[in-house]
């Protein structure tokens, strides 16, 4: 089942508003561009019969930064990842489905929270 095109993500400060259009597609995912606000975003999914299914979503953020030791400006990227992997029976569509969302709703949580996750606290 192919994602919508473009994706639309809302403004979350200081995220902007983002539109990640498909610039790449096969038959194991795709590649997408916010090309103004210097976002990418990767979508790959495997399958094989002896490994089950292995799933990877990748967003990208490059941008021009200033060194604070040197003062010269170049650019920086940074990636956050997710990738999930079943075995070949066991779990349904849904059962997978709710263990990816009990990641992120944990990281959601007032007591977890991704800055608290960003600041190495455990």
């Amino acid at each position: 089942m192919a994602l919508v095109d473009p994706i639309a993500v809302a403004a979350a400060a200081p995220t902007p508003a983002l539109t990640f259009s498909v610039v790449k597609r096969d038959g194991y995912g795709a590649e997408r561009w916010d090309v103004t606000n210097g976002y990418t975003l990767a979508f790959n999914h495997s399958t094989s019969p002896n490994n089950g299914e292995r799933h990877y979503m990748k967003i990208t953020q490059t941008l021009d930064a200033t060194s604070p030791y040197t003062g010269d400006v170049s650019k920086q990227t940074a990636v956050v990842s997710i990738s999930a992997s079943f075995p070949a029976f066991g779990w349904t569509a849904a059962s997978k489905a709710a263990l990816v969302k009990a990641l992120t709703d944990t990281l959601a949580d007032a007591d977890v929270t991704v800055a608290k996750f960003v600041a190495f606290e455990s």
